[in-house]
C-alpha cells in the first residue's frame, strides 16, 4: 500500500508538471514521451500457420517488456520511451529471424515527444473497447 500511495504521489506531481510516467523496471520511471505501432512481415514461404508462429514470437517479446502494449489485428501498439521503444523496434526484427525467419520486413509507426508526453492508447481507443 504506501509503494502504490508512493507511486500515486509521483503520478500526480508530474502530472501538475503535464507529464506522466511508467515504471519499466521496479523504482525506474521515464517519461512516456514515445509510441510505436509494428506490424512485423517475416519473409517465409506461403506457409500462414508458421508466419503466425514466428509473429506470435515477436508478439509475446513485446509484451514481455512489461510496456503497456495494444495487440491489433494488423499491428501491435506500445507506449513508454523514445530509447526503449526504438530498442524494441530493433529487436522485433532480431527476434523474428531467431525464430526462423530467413529475412523480415516491417511496418513501423513513431510518435515521438521529447518535450512532453504522447496520448496513451487508451487516450486514443479506449471509447472503442469500452462495451468488450
Amino acid at each position: 500500500e504506501e509503494r502504490i500511495a508512493a507511486e500515486d504521489a509521483l503520478q500526480a506531481a508530474l502530472r501538475a508538471h503535464g507529464q506522466r510516467a511508467f515504471c519499466q523496471k521496479k523504482g525506474v520511471y521515464k517519461t512516456m514521451n514515445a509510441h510505436l505501432a509494428i506490424q512485423i512481415l517475416p519473409k517465409m514461404k506461403d506457409d500462414d500457420k508458421e508466419i503466425c508462429r514466428v509473429v506470435d514470437e515477436v508478439i509475446a517479446y513485446i509484451q514481455s517488456t512489461g510496456l503497456h502494449t495494444f495487440v491489433g489485428p494488423c499491428e501491435t501498439a506500445v507506449e513508454g520511451d523514445f530509447d526503449t521503444i526504438m530498442e524494441i523496434a530493433k529487436q522485433c526484427h532480431l527476434v523474428a529471424i531467431k525464430a526462423g525467419a530467413p529475412a523480415v520486413s516491417s511496418y513501423i509507426k513513431i510518435t515521438y515527444r521529447p518535450n512532453g508526453e504522447v496520448l496513451t492508447i487508451d487516450e486514443k481507443t479506449g471509447k472503442y473497447h469500452e462495451h468488450e
